[in-house]
């Protein structure tokens, strides 16, 4: 007995353009035929797209939505993004950041995000007061999406013994990933240790801000790798903007995904705010410093792409939409092939599934309902056209309505 059918669903895959019905029973996928013959309610996908829902493995969900609160930029030279958001950090309350947090999230769930990783500040004034926000609305919006919480050290880990501890009770408040910003410490190694130290006693996964910058002469990238292997922690360790490597040549690039690749690190990429931040010291000739995420993957080493800030003066756009974060890398990196941008689009769907360890992702028969229909043929045109989310289903239920534009000529066209 199916719940509910969607029919005339193009999949991924579908290179011979056929379409197919997708059945739901109890949340889960129950059928997926050419023609499935049921009583049950019916959502019409008219052949769009329709694939897993798409999964935000990187976004700052606490400091979104503050930047009308911030300091104005004092120059393009000097940004000050970092003090600008220590300066209003005495004002987040448990319920300021659940309120921000919520506009975010929900502004994601509509462009089609089913599953969420959401990085966490718990440095002093703030301590845990995010964790417990976003605890509460991970539960309120259990109905649309899965959110995960990665804490982690923003300002300095080895001399904030406070940090130290929030961390900590982060974790034990429910905090499934533990994360790290070693570039603004002043022992780099000691603040990586010291996360992989409290990873395997609570075991957690790990999601660090590595290497983000502009002179690749010294890259934290390598004491990763060494620890992952040496601690056995391959596929449980992902690294975030890894800017610096777009700094070297192409073949030392390859060298580095094939021992990331080789150990088990997926790497996350984060175009929007990699490409407002950095390169402020150049005035002509302004270097792009975002991280090949097709070179990667095309070397063995998993990828992600996500959206990272929203709001703030790290990033003062954006609308949670990873389509539009797909589009943005092919433009900076100049991916041009269909097969390529097609990988692009796993990097927001699939290979974020991986990165996140969620084995039953997908449409096939037996995987939780979580869905989206995109208005596009193929994922490769949803990227060159940061196509529309048209609707998104979590474990079987509907839970984004959105109309397919159509034109309205006039009646004596």
């Amino acid at each position: 007995m199916l719940d509910l059918v969607i029919r005339n669903a193009r999949l991924p895959d579908a290179a011979d353009g056929r379409l197919v019905d997708i059945g739901f029973a109890a949340g889960r996928i129950a059928a997926i035929e050419p023609r499935i013959e049921a009583e049950a309610p019916a959502h019409d996908a008219e052949g769009c797209l329709c694939c897993g829902g798409l999964i935000e493995t990187h976004i700052h969900l606490d400091k979104s939505h503050i930047v009308d609160r911030c300091a104005p930029e004092p120059s393009r030279q000097q940004p000050d993004h970092m003090r600008r958001v220590q300066a209003v950090k005495p004002t987040f309350t448990i319920e300021d950041v659940y309120r921000r947090a919520k506009e975010t999230l929900e502004g994601c769930i509509k462009h089609g995000a089913t599953r969420i990783r959401t990085h966490v500040e718990i440095d002093a004034p703030v301590g845990v007061k995010s964790v417990e926000a976003l605890l509460a609305l991970a539960r309120e919006y259990a109905w649309a999406v899965d959110l995960e919480i990665c804490v982690f050290a923003q300002e300095g880990l080895t001399t904030a013994p406070a940090a130290d501890a929030a961390l900590v009770k982060g974790l034990e408040m429910g905090a499934k990933v533990i994360g790290a910003a070693p570039n603004y410490d002043v022992d780099h190694p000691g603040q990586i240790n010291r996360v992989f130290e409290l990873a395997r006693h609570f075991d957690v996964d790990i999601d660090m801000h590595i290497d983000s910058g502009h002179d690749p002469a010294s890259l934290d990238t390598h004491l990763v790798a060494d620890l992952t292997e040496r601690f056995k922690l391959g596929g449980r360790v992902a690294a975030g903007h890894m800017t610096k490597l777009a700094g070297l040549p192409p073949a030392r690039q390859k060298e580095i995904a094939r021992r990331l690749a080789d150990v088990g690190v997926a790497v996350t990429v984060l175009p929007s705010t990699d490409l407002f931040v950095l390169a402020r010291h150049a005035d002509h000739n302004v270097p792009r410093c975002v991280a090949d995420a097709n070179l990667f993957v095309e070397h063995g080493c998993n990828c992600s792409i996500s959206s990272n800030n929203i709001l703030n003066p790290f990033t003062p756009f954006g609308d949670g939409s990873l389509i539009r974060m797909a589009n943005l890398h092919a433009n900076i990196l100049q991916v041009g092939q269909p097969e390529r941008m097609a990988e692009l689009f796993a990097m927001i769907s699939q290979r974020s599934a991986r990165l996140m360890n969620v084995a039953d992702y997908g449409i096939a028969v037996g995987n939780p309902a979580d869905l989206v229909i995109i208005d596009a043929p193929t994922p490769a045109m949803a990227v060159a056209t940061i196509a529309p989310v048209l609707a998104a289903f979590k474990r079987g239920r509907q839970t984004v309505s959105r109309p397919r534009a159509r034109l309205l000529p006039p009646a004596s066209a």
